[in-house]
């Protein structure tokens, strides 16, 4: 797809190529040289579009000065039929170049051919990247930073498909272990305090408190009554479990889909011990000798293979401990299902673990030699309702929920505020994301798409349709805003690329916010309305054009594009 930004400056790379051998040519440049250097988009217009170093970086070979060197260049350079209309020489040697009506013209018809495909790019050549993200314990609602991890989960995995990758999302349950016997004994003691009195039944000190606990217990006298009263302990807590488990994974699923994630699979953890994938795992760590007993367990030399402590892999009771099912389930993404690349997205309270983590990963015994694991660590968020921090505990019980949280603010809000950069701390302002005003940025962006399709309405109205992009004179589009919101527009392709490359989909709220602001410069200092025909044609266009990159990347973050506000 068409990412005219890099085009440009391959082509640019060529023409200053071509014109140093025409200067080698006619002797004013010495021959046999190649000559090399960076193109780039200066951050102050008035330097040009683009910037060439060519000249300076290749003094040496030449035996020149980069002055005389660039502007023998420019006097060779021959810009007729380009994307380019003029070249300068600036400074000790630069070459600055201004790009021409062509370029801008070529910009608003590869949208219009890609439509919402624009911006995509092919880096990934197919690469098969799984993206494992949210994966909350099923025993309660999901929390904030669930909230978090699964806006930037899911749009990592948009980018990387946007960028070429072959993408897979998946939510990991962790139906087993410690944390799931502490949800039954927590039903068990909620169960049988509404039968016998709170008073009677002392609740767990580790237990989960969340009024969740409270109504599966409630969901299960209702349905069975005292059934469970005299069943052993043991027994009856295994029908808690097998009761509460689905129930919440299903909730769990029900809010995510709300929240427009959608997962390809929800892999169960059950199913890696029940296989015996586990004890197969571990058994290929045995037997390349990098476990050793001790105190009754079974340990990983995790130290030799580069981390800072050794890991217990299997205890003394004969459970495996979390640390040998996730080596176990990594192994299935890449052995098993042939993933070239997997993607974690943690909390900040998971750093260390990624670096233990990756380093097991290399042993030998495992297989995985080319294949690539990273990790996208996630900052912590803090919620704020005016001066007032709001409690996120799940334990406690006392957390806004993901699904309360979407009650309150919606779920564009939701989206486009957590999509914030990864590894920065977010301070989540409740109040500031209902406003109405240009200080909420989701609401900035979503009235600059709604503006244009107010204007594309009431101009069709008056019998002004959306012209095609062969119909107009891009060359009227000359004012630094017109120019400025169509760099923008082209500027998706390269976002997207390197949003996929630094594993970082904030650049894309970034880039929104830059062309809506882009566009409301432009639509208030240009008319379009009462402006000459071929002017409203040209204005109207482009307009249409921002509307279509706007949808492009605000689909990209799963934010809708509203017609109307």
């Amino acid at each position: 797809m068409a990412n005219r930004i890099e085009q440009a400056k391959q082509a640019l790379d060529q023409l200053i190529a071509e014109a140093y051998a025409r200067a080698a040519e006619q002797g004013a440049l010495p021959a046999g040289a190649e000559i090399r250097g960076s193109v780039e988009q200066p951050k102050d217009a008035a330097n040009g579009d683009f910037a060439a170093n060519h000249a300076m970086a290749s003094a040496k070979a030449l035996h020149m000065s980069p002055r005389k060197i660039a502007e023998a260049i420019a006097a060779h350079m021959e810009l007729q039929n380009t994307w380019f209309s003029t070249v300068e020489v600036a400074g000790p040697g630069f070459l600055n170049f201004r790009l021409s009506a062509r370029w801008y013209a070529d910009v608003l018809a590869a949208v219009e051919t890609e439509g919402a495909d624009f911006g995509r790019t092919d880096d990934g050549r197919g690469e098969k990247v799984m993206v494992e993200f949210v994966s909350a314990n099923p025993t309660g609602p999901m929390t904030i930073g669930n909230a978090r991890g699964g806006v930037l989960g899911d749009a990592l995995a948009s980018v990387l498909d946007r960028a070429g990758y072959d993408v897979w999302r998946e939510f990991y349950v962790n139906d087993a272990g410690n944390q799931v016997d502490l949800f039954g004994k927590s039903i068990e003691a909620r169960y049988l305090q509404l039968l016998q009195g709170e008073d009677a039944v002392e609740f767990p000190d580790n237990g989960y408190h969340g009024d969740d606990i409270r109504e599966l217990a409630r969901l299960i006298y209702e349905r069975d009554g005292d059934k469970y009263l005299t069943m052993p302990s043991e027994a009856r807590c295994a029908a808690f479990v097998a009761f509460g488990l689905p129930y919440n994974i299903a909730r769990m699923q029900r809010d995510l889909e709300r929240y427009r994630i959608h997962f390809d699979q929800w892999f169960l953890e059950s199913s890696l011990h029940e296989s015996g994938y586990v004890a197969e795992t571990v058994q290929l760590l045995t037997d390349a000798g990098l476990t050793y007993e001790k105190d009754g367990a079974l340990w990983l030399k995790n130290t030799e293979l580069g981390a800072d402590k050794d890991e217990v892999l299997r205890r003394s009771n004969g459970f495996y401990t979390y640390y040998a099912v996730d080596i176990a389930y990594h192994r299935n993404k890449f052995i098993e299902r042939g993933f070239d690349r997997v993607i974690d997205v943690w909390g900040a309270d998971h750093h260390g673990h990624a670096v233990r983590f990756a380093a097991t990963m290399k042993a030998p015994a495992l297989g995985l030699e080319g294949r690539k694991l990273d990790f996208l660590i996630m900052q912590m968020v803090r919620l704020v309702r005016g001066d007032e921090i709001v409690k996120v505990s799940k334990r406690t019980g006392k957390a806004l929920t993901l699904a309360d949280l979407m009650d309150e603010i919606g779920v564009d809000a939701c989206r486009f505020f957590f999509n914030a950069k990864p590894d920065t701390h977010l301070e989540f302002d409740l109040d500031l994301a209902v406003r109405q005003d240009s200080e909420n940025p989701v609401y900035y962006v979503q009235y600059a798409h709604a503006r244009i399709c107010t204007l594309i309405a009431a101009l069709a109205e008056a019998g002004h349709a959306v012209p095609e992009t062969g119909k107009i004179d891009a060359a009227l589009l000359e004012t630094e805003q017109e120019r400025a919101l169509i760099k923008q527009i082209a500027v998706l392709p390269e976002e997207i690329r390197l949003a996929a490359r630094d594993y970082d989909p904030s650049r894309i709220n970034r880039y929104a916010i830059e062309l809506a602001a882009r566009f409301h410069r432009f639509y208030n200092a240009c008319r379009i309305k009462d402006a000459e025909p071929d002017v409203l044609a040209a204005r109207l266009k482009l307009a249409d054009t921002t509307r279509q990159v706007l949808e492009n990347a605000m689909s990209i973050i799963g934010v809708d594009a509203p017609e109307k506000m």
